[in-house]
């Protein structure tokens, strides 16, 4: 209970940070159309996984480094932003369906990833998500006091992964409606160049 307005703060923050559209977002609607439920909930997972990352280094202080060095914190959004236009590229380079597939939304479907490419992306675009990386380093300085208990930061953590998971999983069990599949599925291939415009987009905004 002594720490019970500190908690409140962080859900609120936190409930915000998450739920504003971005880089995580953007995977978890392109991996629940192209590749399912199953792939999208796994995605999710790896979002939520991230979230341990960024908690642990700033437990340990490895945030308080990064503000104090811009070179480095300058050389984690350069590769940010490659891996965002990474993914941008691939979507942008999907193949145009054949006419006789039109019809065909399971030939439109982009093969099966396995479980672990699928946490594996998921995990890498949040951990390498700079707007993530000043969330945390903001919300350890400014709302976190330094006196909280080590134990109990790691529980706001533990939290926020949950609620990151949840929050994600549950767009996911949407967006993988067959109803929702079938009309992005229908215009896949405007979908694959919308979705690498805007992963590309977000990769200049983090750079700049």
């Amino acid at each position: 209970m002594d720490y019970l307005d500190e908690f409140l703060l962080i859900v609120i923050a936190h409930f915000f940070a998450v739920a504003s559209p971005g880089p995580d977002f953007a995977v978890v609607l392109k991996q629940s159309v192209q590749q399912g439920r199953r792939n999208a909930l796994w995605t999710s997972a790896g979002v939520g996984g991230a979230i341990l990352l960024h908690i642990a280094y700033c437990v340990m202080g490895v945030a308080l480094i990064l503000s104090q060095s811009p070179s480095l914190f300058m050389a984690l959004k350069y590769v940010a932003g490659a891996y965002l236009a990474y993914l941008g590229i691939q979507a942008l380079r999907a193949a145009k369906p054949g006419v006789s597939s039109t019809n065909n939304i399971d030939n439109q479907t982009a093969p099966e990833e396995s479980i672990w490419v699928a946490f594996r992306r998921g995990f890498f675009t949040n951990a390498l998500n700079p707007k993530a990386t000043l969330f945390f380093m903001s919300l350890f300085t400014l709302v976190i006091s330094q006196t909280t208990p080590v134990s109990v930061q790691i529980g706001y953590g533990i939290y926020m992964a949950l609620a990151t998971w949840a929050w994600f999983s549950a767009l996911s069990l949407v967006l993988s409606k067959a109803c929702v599949r079938d009309f992005f599925q229908q215009r896949g291939y405007w979908f694959d160049r919308g979705i690498g415009v805007i992963l590309i987009a977000l990769a200049v905004r983090v750079v700049i």
